[in-house]
């Protein structure tokens, strides 16, 4: 019925009421509070709720132009059709789609600028979802995140009315603003996980970031100078050796894509191994703030713990702290820094028996029973 009801407003538009009158006061406010979606990105809702009220329209929600993502900001009243939008694949097939190009060039574009209105009586998305959903009437605003194309869509229901020329004249002025907020919110956003990767970069920390599709957005130095062949970065995705390994991140990955924004990621530790290296543990950290600009998609950041080898604690130290000859010192030092007893006595040009003799006069003046105890003793002088 309500679907009928909707096909009637094509043919004969129906007298509009007061509330579907864009309130220039209202809009205004709207464009001078843009600037806090810079940098808090959960403003966004708010403030589209803000622009509904102020053009007399139900809801709206963000659309990327090429890579279309269900977790885009977007007004509560809109949240259950988005979610059947996404679903049911309309963002591959939304007839809308096509006005893009104009929005971009600067136009507002409605659906009456796209399709006639036979055309919108036959479409299968206005039938199975617009009108079921409520919504009639469509208006699109272009404008651009940094060199990323998006647009800000505006849905009235029938009973609000169709926008009219003069209101696609005073929605115009939405795109600069839009556009000058997306862009700072990139460039702030980006500021933000620079500024997380290299505070982790300083005590050698290996770290990178993933966007909500699963590809690396950045990695810091100390992730850099630890990739090789069994763990690193192809085609800006995270390629590990080990199969079992790269099992449970791929499975990662589809937790990151599915679970929404506002939501923790549920993930354990991921263990890999390498041949002739220490393993490495891979932990999921939450990106908070600034960092989560919808424009950039970082959605997790992912550390790296033994990538890179630990830096060696100063043997003179050592000696000095548990009263070690030089000999000992040094290899003890080593073995700190995740080397095995048989490298360690190669690397100090020693025999194996001379290394075990070392080995036994360390674990009797520092109390440790075994050499991952020793490792973790010395490692605190580091």
């Amino acid at each position: 019925m309500r679907a009928r009801n909707e096909m009637r407003g094509v043919r004969r538009r129906g007298p509009r009421l007061k509330f579907d009158k864009i309130d220039d006061a209202e809009l205004s406010k709207v464009l001078n509070r843009l600037g806090e979606a810079a940098v808090n990105p959960e403003a966004w809702r708010d403030i589209m709720d803000d622009i509904c009220k102020a053009v007399g329209a139900s809801a709206a929600l963000l659309l990327q132009s090429d890579i279309r993502t269900p977790d885009v900001p977007r007004t509560a009243s809109i949240a259950e059709a988005t979610e059947l939008y996404f679903r049911n694949n309309w963002h591959l097939r939304d007839p809308r789609a096509k006005a893009f190009p104009r929005m971009m060039a600067g136009e507002v574009v409605t659906d009456l600028d796209v399709m006639t209105p036979e055309q919108i009586r036959a479409d299968p998305m206005y039938n199975e979802l617009l009108f079921p959903s409520g919504y009639r009437w469509f208006a699109g605003i272009g404008f651009w995140a940094d060199s990323a194309a998006w647009a800000l869509t505006i849905q009235r229901t029938g009973r609000e009315g169709a926008f009219e020329a003069a209101d696609k004249q005073r929605l115009a002025q939405l795109a600069p603003r839009l556009t000058e907020t997306a862009t700072l919110a990139t460039v702030v956003g980006r500021a933000a996980l620079t500024a997380m990767t290299d505070v982790l970069d300083r005590v050698r920390q290996p770290a990178l970031i993933l966007n909500r599709e699963g590809m690396v957005l950045r990695t810091n130095a100390a992730a850099e100078a630890g990739f090789d062949n069994e763990i690193r970065i192809r085609e800006r995705r995270l390629i590990l050796r080990d199969k079992h390994a790269m099992t449970r991140l791929d499975q990662l990955i589809s937790a990151v894509r599915s679970t929404p924004d506002a939501s923790a990621i549920p993930a354990s530790p991921i263990l890999i191994r390498r041949t002739t290296k220490p393993p490495v543990v891979l932990r999921i950290l939450p990106v908070d703030g600034a960092a989560r600009s919808v424009f950039l998609g970082a959605r997790a950041m992912l550390i790296l713990s033994n990538l890179i080898p630990r830096p060696a604690p100063d043997p003179a130290l050592i000696g000095q702290a548990f009263d070690l000859t030089p000999a000992e010192s040094r290899l003890a030092a080593l073995l700190a820094t995740g080397a095995s007893l048989a490298s360690a006595s190669e690397h100090l040009r020693i025999s194996r028996e001379t290394a075990r003799n070392h080995l036994k006069s360390i674990f009797s003046k520092t109390g440790a029973h075994r050499q991952t105890e020793l490792v973790s003793l010395v490692s605190q002088l580091a």
